[in-house]
């Protein structure tokens, strides 16, 4: 998928609900625990540690009853993953697993197996979780996952992909085609029902086939972005002084982004959307919104939209 580089749109705007506009019932899911160095996420910051979730989504269409989840977060099996990524991570990034997405699901009275789509967000370790209980789920991730996934571990012992994250037999790759759809300040997206309730967005600068989820959560006019890893601490959205960081607090250059200026350029246009009326937004490890909301916006229970 080629970088984007389109200019940012100084005054976006989001549609208007249609006539029985359809949209999503959010639910966010226990999905591990990671615990993040602040100094590689925010430029300036000193070396401290900052527990977080690595949250998960599911999410109900409202007019079918069609449900797909976003993201699974940690695998407890934490062995099995590549050993170039586990001697990275498992002291910079170390993780814990208590309710994994499966038994978030069962807790929430929802039978994996029923489960129709899973959407990925993209293929590190944090995100992928476990694939195997999902056993009727199609899978769908970013176009430049593919070949992630073909150079994956074990075929390629020096990866830190998991060649078995998806199930290859059930796994769609949205290529740059498919993303036909402009949507207030993102110029690429994908309409997934056809309905304008949930979209997809290509927002390519964390790593090869990032993507990310606007949804309308109600039928006049309230939205929920899931930016996934976008961005790994909501002052690079909310504050415009903050910038991503490029390297650590030793002046070690390091950055948790493939491509930092396609980062940038990414969070800009959230940063654009959610000044937007009534839009939300969640960041899979948005350790803020995991203690205020921890509860009642779980599975069974429900995000309340904006109003």
């Amino acid at each position: 998928m080629a970088q984007i580089s389109h200019p940012l749109d100084p005054s976006p705007v989001l549609p208007e609900p249609a006539a029985n506009q359809a949209y999503m019932h959010i639910s966010a899911m226990q999905a591990g625990i990671i615990h993040l160095p602040v100094d590689l996420i925010i430029a300036g910051e000193s070396r401290t540690m900052r527990t977080c979730p690595s949250l998960s989504f599911h999410l109900k269409h409202s007019a079918s009853d069609r449900h797909f989840i976003f993201d699974l977060g940690l695998r407890r099996n934490y062995e099995s993953y590549p050993p170039e990524m586990k001697a990275k991570y498992r002291t910079l990034m170390p993780c814990e697993v208590p309710q994994t997405v499966a038994e978030s699901c069962e807790k929430g009275r929802l039978d994996p197996a029923t489960i129709e789509t899973v959407v990925i967000s993209h293929l590190h370790f944090d995100h992928i979780g476990d694939c195997s209980p999902f056993t009727k789920a199609k899978f769908i991730l970013g176009g430049e996952g593919k070949a992630a996934l073909a150079d994956g571990y074990p075929g390629n012992p020096k990866s830190q992909t998991l060649a078995e994250s998806t199930p290859a037999d059930r796994t769609v790759f949205l290529d740059s085609e498919d993303f036909t759809t402009s949507i207030g300040p993102f110029p690429r997206a994908v309409d997934y029902f056809g309905d304008g309730s949930v979209y997809i967005i290509d927002t390519p600068g964390h790593c090869a086939g990032h993507i990310t989820l606007l949804v309308r959560t109600s039928p006049d006019g309230a939205w929920m972005y899931l930016g996934g890893d976008v961005a790994h601490d909501t002052r690079l959205i909310t504050d415009p002084e903050k910038n991503i960081a490029t390297a650590d607090a030793n002046g070690t250059p390091y950055c948790m982004h493939r491509d930092p200026a396609q980062a940038t350029i990414d969070i800009s246009r959230v940063r654009a959307l959610v000044k937007l009326p009534r839009v939300e937004f969640i960041i899979a490890h948005d350790w803020k919104w995991y203690e205020e909301n921890m509860g009642h916006a779980f599975l069974p229970g429900k995000i309340v939209p904006k109003s």
